[in-house]
């Protein structure tokens, strides 16, 4: 963590991270995420939202279009394409383009393989194609 993170409070890089997390992933589905958090799920997605969006997207070290980059070029390689979806909406956000998330996704062709880059193409333009019909 960062000197910067050390003097927060939990609550604070709670608050700080839900703050990101919805800059970066839009508040419908942020109010999704919560809505369904139940007595089992709590601290897993307060965990998240502390350290994932609190401590790691809030770093100076790389902008959140890098961050979306590396996220991207992640949930492609391991497969986790319910994440992948809602990630290339947030890199939307981030500012990539269409162009340059298809330039992450074959470069991830490269070092992730083909047919990971294959259902990763599917699943961008599903997403390209559900925000360009609303």
């Amino acid at each position: 963590m960062s000197e910067e993170h050390h003097d927060l409070t939990e609550s604070e890089r709670y608050d700080r991270g839900m703050a990101v997390r919805r800059e970066v992933l839009g508040d419908t589905h942020v109010d999704r995420a919560t809505a369904n958090i139940t007595d089992f799920t709590r601290e897993f997605q307060e965990f998240i939202s502390r350290t994932a969006w609190g401590d790691v997207w809030t770093r100076p070290g790389l902008a959140r279009r890098e961050r979306s980059i590396a996220v991207l070029s992640s949930l492609i390689a391991l497969g986790h394409h319910e994440e992948f979806s809602m990630h290339v909406r947030a890199a939307l956000r981030n500012g990539l383009t269409r162009d340059e998330i298809a330039e992450v996704i074959l470069q991830s062709a490269i070092y992730a393989g083909v047919p990971a880059a294959n259902t990763a193409f599917r699943l961008a333009q599903a997403v390209f194609a559900e925000l360009d019909a609303g």
